[in-house]
């Protein structure tokens, strides 16, 4: 019997090939063990998402030095402070949201030799209480 996750990945995969469409599935694996994520690894799904530093250090570090395929999203708020722990293992950035984090990145990527990919967040309703690079501010940024 195939693991849950497994399956549950398997429906997703099956309504995105109906719907024709190119799409790479993120697997949130935030607050589970590596354990209950084995079995979708060793069935050959690769992109994961987290959004604590810590836990995903402890996480993923020798996984990720075992198995070259895993990539890594940091999909949660990013601070200052965490950059320098999310840019050796996080491939994807996925919340860069003011000029400050992208000036820490851009400075730390270019000492470590690093390039990750990154999603820059805009807010597109320019509503100040959410995050994001407001529209009028893009050309700037």
């Amino acid at each position: 019997m195939e693991h849950n996750s497994i399956n549950n990945l398997n429906l997703i995969k099956n309504e995105v090939e109906l719907k024709k469409t190119k799409v790479q599935i993120v697997a949130v694996s935030k607050t589970f063990s590596i354990e209950k994520i084995k079995p979708l690894i060793n069935y050959g799904h690769f992109h994961y998402g987290e959004n604590k530093v810590q836990e995903a250090v402890k996480k993923w570090s020798e996984i990720k030095e075992n198995n070259k395929n895993i990539k890594l999203h940091f999909i949660g708020k990013l601070q200052t402070n965490k950059v320098k722990h999310v840019l050796p293992l996080f491939d994807f950035i996925h919340s860069l949201d003011n000029l400050k984090l992208a000036e820490k990145i851009s400075n730390l990527q270019i000492k470590a030799k690093l390039k990750p990919n990154i999603f820059v967040q805009v807010n597109i309703g320019e509503e100040k209480q959410k995050n994001g690079i407001m529209i009028k501010d893009l050309d700037h940024f």
